[in-house]
């Protein structure tokens, strides 16, 4: 079975050129259910440069299938066996404002639009600089 992967190494994926946000933005919460931003969000923020996309992305949807920790190693396997959207289509991108760095490992952290770590980032030459993917066609 083939394994597909999100993850980049030395890239700044900066945010959409269409969104909203002047600077990283809480993904608020709807209800009492968290939303696949808001998990995103929390495991990033609290982990910086521990997770590669593919790590967050899997956990996002393992937390919202409600799956038990026997059943992660083979729904991992399932969910890479097809292509999966890259953190480019992440609403922390297109929406909230948060630009993503992959380090030469493919691990990730966030930096919010205007900061200085941000344009920092989006400016270097050293790394692969892609922008997030617009809300609109």
């Amino acid at each position: 079975m083939k394994v597909h992967t999100t993850n980049y190494e030395n890239t700044f994926i900066a945010v959409a050129d269409d969104s909203p946000a002047t600077s990283g933005e809480v993904p608020p919460v709807k209800g009492d259910t968290k939303t696949v931003a808001n998990i995103a969000f929390e495991m990033v923020t609290k982990n910086p440069y521990k997770f590669t996309s593919d790590d967050v992305l899997f956990h996002v949807y393992a937390e919202r299938k409600d799956l038990t920790a026997g059943e992660l190693e083979e729904a991992r396997k399932q969910f890479f066996s097809k292509g999966q959207a890259c953190m480019r289509a992440s609403p922390l991108t297109k929406r909230y404002g948060w630009g993503i760095h992959n380090d030469e490992k493919g691990k990730i952290a966030m930096y919010g639009v205007g900061t200085d770590d941000y344009e920092k980032f989006s400016k270097d030459e050293n790394i692969k600089v892609v922008k997030a993917m617009k809300s609109s066609r």
